[in-house]
Formats: structure tokens, sequence, C-alpha cells
């Protein structure tokens, strides 16, 4: 069973999205859906297409949710002069470490597709995304042999005050569909949707599309990162593969 049909049941059934809530926070739907994660897995795999729309179906007020935009020092610096002092880095396993600037990602090839994104939680939206393919960016830090994961460091600050974290592995990153978006809705993003840089993944559901990633991390396991599950909502109880 699809985690997306289930809540999407429980909408068709009557159950609102304060009872979505409810549910995302209960201990067995977890344990549920983590029973079929690897069968979800093994049948979706990781070369599905999510689906494309048209400009007419996009959502021009893309709803936000999550933890609040970064708070340093420093992200305010950059906030107020375009991120010019902001790189994006990759690195870890790797043979070409690299610290990409801004004006670097929006000078690399772009892509362009309008997709639904579906949250945990029950709701969807449609947003017209731009970026960088993740695999493109990627390739040019050269991985090394060993490397199985692409984890992203991100800016923001969980509740608990640890820096959110989420990681694909090296096929998932590689997805055509993946994108480090750098636009929503032809505009720059802002901070209340992840700037300068996001990972959208409309292949999976919402969390795995980080906000405000800093730095990317190529490693052979996440056992020395945060619970060793492979995100800040792993670690919290969440299925690592959320395939829609």
């Amino acid at each position: 069973m699809k985690r997306g049909f289930f809540l999407a049941s429980l909408g068709l059934t009557g159950c609102g999205y304060h009872l979505g809530n409810k549910l995302n926070e209960t201990t067995w739907i977890h344990n549920a859906l983590g029973v079929v994660q690897p069968l979800d897995h093994r049948i979706i795999g990781t070369r599905g297409m999510a689906r494309l729309y048209t400009d007419v179906a996009v959502d021009r007020d893309f709803r936000t949710n999550g933890f609040d935009p970064p708070m340093t020092t420093e992200y305010t610096r950059w906030a107020t002069d375009d991120f010019r002092g902001y790189k994006l880095i990759v690195d870890g396993l790797v043979d070409r470490p690299q610290a990409f600037t801004l004006a670097e990602l929006r000078a690399m090839p772009q892509l362009t597709q309008i997709t639904r994104h579906d949250c945990v939680e029950g709701w969807s939206a449609i947003g017209k995304w731009s970026g960088v393919r993740l695999g493109d960016a990627i390739a040019m830090a050269m991985p090394q042999h060993g490397a199985r994961y692409a984890v992203f460091h991100c800016m923001d600050t969980t509740s608990d005050m640890s820096l959110y974290y989420e990681s694909l592995d090296l096929h998932e990153a590689a997805h055509p569909q993946t994108v480090l978006a750098l636009k929503l809705n032809d505009a720059s993003l802002d901070p209340a949707h992840g700037a300068p840089v996001r990972l959208r993944v409309p292949t999976q559901l919402g969390y795995k599309s980080a906000k405000w990633v800093r730095r990317i991390e190529l490693v052979a396991s996440f056992s020395a990162i945060g619970e060793g599950k492979g995100g800040y909502w792993e670690d919290n109880g969440y299925e690592w593969y959320a395939g829609i």
C-alpha cells in the first residue's frame, strides 16, 4: 500500500486535516507503514516518473510548513544580499569536492517541471519548480566507489535544536526529476520555501524535499550521522523510503 493512497483514502472517508495530523503522530500508523516499506520500494522502484501538470494547475500561493527559516546571523546576511556569499558544498566520499556559488548553480543547465508536492500530513500542492538536476551536481564531484548515499545537511533548526538533515541513495539522487530547486513558480525561492537551494524529490513524500540545503555529503552509511536512520524525521519514526 502506498502512503499517499492510504492518506488520500482517509480523506475520502471524511477524515480531515486535523485527524490526518493526529494519525501522523500515531505510532501504529508508522509501524504499519514501515512493514510495507521494503515491498513499496521493490514494487515502485526508483525510476517511476512523477506526473507532470500544466501551468493552469499551479497553486500560485504554494503552502509552506515545516520548521522556520534559519535564524543565524550568516543566513540573515546572505538573505539580504541575494545570497551572494552562499556556497553549496558537495564533499565526503568524492574525488573533487565542490563549492558552488548561487551564480554557478544558476549557470548550469536548468530543469523546469510542474509537479505535485504530497505532504505526509495529507495535503498536496502543485508547483512549478526550476533548478539543477541533483545528479549533475553530484557527478561534478566524482563520487568514490564506496559512496552509497547523499546526505543533505540543512541550515534550519529542529524542535530539539539540531540541524535538519535528509538523505537519498545515489540511485535515487540521479533520478531525472530530482532537482536542487532554485525557483518556485518562476520566482527565486523565498526564505519560507527554502531559499536559496532546496531539494525537490517529486517521487517521494514532502519531508524528503529538504529546504535550506547547505552541504551534500556522500557517505557509505548513516551510522555516524544523527540517530543513524538517514534523516531527522526518520530518526523520529518515519520511513526512510517515502515513495508515492
